[in-house]
């Protein structure tokens, strides 16, 4: 007896292709998308059960059509051909009523695949009962279903019990045609055959199928980690305080980071497109762009994109490998270049200052002895006592730059406090008004009584008793009137305090502004100009920023930032 496969055997082939495709589709994992365990197991079960009911279907379609077509009707349903008939109509019927409930989750019902399976596992064989048993080809229909369940449900012990269901399911019918005489005892070889291969099959395919779920668990811990880094490095660049920008080989930006934003459009960060011109942003910046790609030579030059913005730098890179002709530009405020650069200069002016300083104290303190020696002189005429005397203000006004460059070269560590700044302002400006002995008007306006910030007690009290000094000195020369006004601001957006000390002076030209804090510079004759520059030392060394700005109303203003707030 030959083991015979009949017409169905490239229908069969057919669909293990249909099959393998359809598990490599929902295995493929989506990269650089946030991935779900679950949902990714769960889109692919409905896959491939989906795949299988169409197998199914049309499988019960092609099996009622051999049936009744004139040219294949003596291929099925010899032996009881209303047995045929009744199993192929009712195998088409569940196959509908499957492919209705596709939308349901069905295929996470254990119990519910493991009745279509029995069901499959029945309807084939009573078929191939029908049809002749093995000589008909219909058991090879089999192996479609073991591999299903194999691949469909994840417990292997279920899925081995339905390949030994089928094994026995082949093997009695095939014992009782052969007890009816319709078979011989040599079909038990084919029967048996088919039934080693079963198992084997299934035991194949569930060895595959736990592979397949380690390799889409590793390609969906891959896809996390990718997705994950893609994420922290989007996060990277957008908080990086250098702005990047990728500009196209047409000049128009692709992309820019946050930081670019601030930089380059700092009136409109809420508001830029992507896809406008670089010129759009800053001519001088095209112009270095078009330079560059054009000479593949750059001079990095300073910038401002406005009056009122700070000078910014930019660097290319081009964007290797990039057909397209892309590249990177790289936007940084220049503010800190240039303070670095005023800091070494003022650091080395300073020690050159001290130097000179101290050899200039041993004479000047002769002078300054030998005018007051003079001035005792009984028999000194009046007008050589005016010259004396100018001779000994003068050298205790220059004694006094000595002692101010003498201790900003020292520079001596601060020792920050805690001070509540509402109680220790109004100890403050009450102890500068006792000790100025002359009338003025000094006004304190702070709404935050019990802020806390840290500075050096003294420091802070030396600068701001210089600021007032300047204060009320401009306010007479402008007013006749000795006044000034410190406020307490926050910017809750940085968390900085921010102590105004404002006077109703003339103000400081903007030629002036950028030297305002120089050693030695100063617009009143009488002035050392050393006053705002050691208020600056002084509050750079405790962690804050002494700024000079005009107010709304046009009063002049001496600002301290502090950079941190103590809650």
């Amino acid at each position: 007896m030959r083991f015979g496969c009949g017409p169905v055997l490239p229908l069969t082939l057919l669909h293990w292709s249909l099959i393998i495709e359809a598990a490599q589709t929902v295995t493929r994992p989506a990269i650089l998308s946030p991935p779900a365990a679950s949902s990714s197991a769960s889109t692919q079960n409905a896959g491939l059960f989906r795949v299988y009911v169409g197998y199914r279907s049309l499988l019960s379609v092609v099996l009622l059509v051999m049936l009744i077509s004139p040219n294949t009707r003596q291929l099925v349903g010899m032996l009881n051909p209303q047995l045929y008939l009744g199993v192929a109509v009712v195998y088409l019927a569940t196959s509908i009523a499957l492919m209705g409930a596709l939308a349901t989750q069905w295929h996470n019902n254990l119990s519910l695949l493991f009745a279509i399976f029995l069901v499959d596992i029945a309807a084939i064989t009573l078929l191939s009962d029908a049809s002749g048993g093995m000589v008909s080809g219909l058991p090879v229909l089999l192996i479609i279903t073991v591999a299903a369940s194999a691949v469909l449900i994840p417990k292997r012990t279920i899925a081995t019990l339905i390949a030994a269901l089928s094994v026995l399911a082949i093997l009695a019918d095939t014992v009782r045609l052969i007890s009816t005489g319709t078979l011989g005892i040599s079909a038990l070889f084919p029967a048996g055959l088919l039934g080693v291969l079963l198992f084997g099959v299934s035991l194949m395919v569930q060895i595959i199928a736990v592979r397949l779920g380690r390799v889409e668990e590793l390609a969906r811990n891959r896809a996390a980690d990718l997705y994950n880094l893609q994420r922290l490095n989007e996060q990277i660049v957008q908080h990086m305080q250098t702005g990047i920008l990728l500009v196209g080989s047409d000049s128009k930006v692709r992309v820019m980071n946050k930081s670019a934003t601030n930089l380059l459009a700092p009136q409109r960060p809420l508001t830029v497109e992507q896809g406008r011109q670089l010129a759009e942003y800053s001519s001088d910046l095209a112009y270095q762009f078009e330079h560059w790609r054009d000479t593949g030579l750059h001079r990095a030059k300073p910038f401002k994109i406005t009056d009122d913005t700070p000078p910014v730098i930019a660097h290319f890179r081009q964007l290797q490998p990039s057909a397209s002709g892309e590249a990177l530009v790289f936007v940084e405020d220049y503010t800190p270049v240039t303070q670095y650069a005023q800091s070494l200069k003022l650091t080395s002016l300073g020690r050159l200052t001290a130097s000179i300083a101290h050899e200039i104290r041993n004479p000047l303190g002769a002078i300054s002895h030998a005018a007051q020696l003079l001035d005792e002189s009984p028999e000194l005429a009046d007008a050589d006592r005016r010259m004396v005397n100018i001779v000994m203000e003068n050298s205790v006004r220059v004694n006094q730059i000595v002692e101010n460059v003498m201790q900003i070269s020292r520079r001596e560590a601060p020792k920050p406090e805690y001070i509540q700044l509402g109680e220790w302002l109004q100890g403050f400006v009450g102890d500068y008004l006792d000790t100025l002995n002359r009338p003025a008007e000094v006004t304190l306006i702070c709404d935050y009584q019990d802020l806390l910030v840290e500075f050096d007690p003294e420091n802070l009290r030396r600068v701001l008793g210089n600021l007032l000094d300047n204060a009320l000195r401009h306010s007479q020369l402008a007013t006749d009137k000795e006044s000034a006004r410190i406020e307490v601001n926050m910017d809750f957006a940085t968390h900085q305090c921010c102590i105004d000390v404002i006077d109703q002076g003339a103000g400081v030209s903007a030629a002036d502004q950028g030297r305002l804090f120089e050693p030695f510079f100063t617009t009143v004759q009488e002035g050392s100009g050393m006053g705002l520059y050691l208020c600056k030392e002084l509050c750079e060394i405790n962690n804050a920023a002494l700024s000079y700005r005009t107010t709304e109303e046009g009063e002049s203003c001496f600002r301290v930032a502090l950079n941190q707030r103590a809650q």
